[in-house]
Formats: C-alpha cells, structure tokens, sequence
C-alpha cells in the first residue's frame, strides 16, 4: 500500500524545489522530516508540508505505522507559468515569468 499527497499550483520555481526532493528521496520517514525541518533550501518548508500531509493521509486513510513508512517518490514537476511584462529601454517590453509546480510525495511502508 502507499499513501500520497499533492501541492498542485505551488509558486516557486521546480529548479528550487528539486533539489530539496533529492535530499529526501528513498529517505526514512522521520529522517526525512528532521533534515527538511535544518535544511535552509527555499522550498524546504514546501515539501514538507506535503511530506507531512502524506504521513497524515498514511495514518487516517490506509491505518499505516508512521515508523514503517519511507519516502518512495517525491518530484516537483512544472505548473503552468503566468507571462507578465515590465518596461524595458526605449520602450521595449522585457518579458517577466512567474513559474509555479506541482509537488507530489508517495509514502510506502517497508516490507
């Protein structure tokens, strides 16, 4: 059995939130929490909010021992990107991009 949870529409860059996920990936649960609580990394708090929406779903919804369970998937995938425009030299307009993501966590239990 696994248990996900997922942060769709997340304003931050998925550069910055990748390698927050790297850290953690194939991670003990707890391990995973502890080094995303000291990581100073952007999006650190990001993912683990979903990290930890994943333990809860793990424990309400599947009836999972939160000391069994590991981090088998977590990715932070590109959302749609808002376009918006700012004045450039001699009138020209310089394109600004607001990238967002789609971050996504899978907790199983080990066998």
């Amino acid at each position: 059995m696994e248990a996900k949870a997922v942060a769709k529409y997340v304003r931050m860059s998925p550069i910055k939130l990748q390698p927050v996920c790297d850290l953690v990936r194939g991670k003990d649960l707890n391990e995973a929490l502890a080094i995303l609580k000291f990581t100073p990394g952007k999006g650190s708090a990001l993912v683990e909010k979903v990290v930890n929406s994943a333990k809860a779903n793990a424990e309400n919804n599947f009836d999972m021992d939160p000391d069994n369970l590991y981090v088998a998937e977590i990715y932070a995938n590109q959302g749609p990107t808002m376009k918006r425009w700012r004045a450039g030299s001699q009138g020209r307009a310089s394109i600004i991009l607001k990238r967002s993501s789609h971050i996504g966590v899978t907790l199983k239990e080990k066998e």
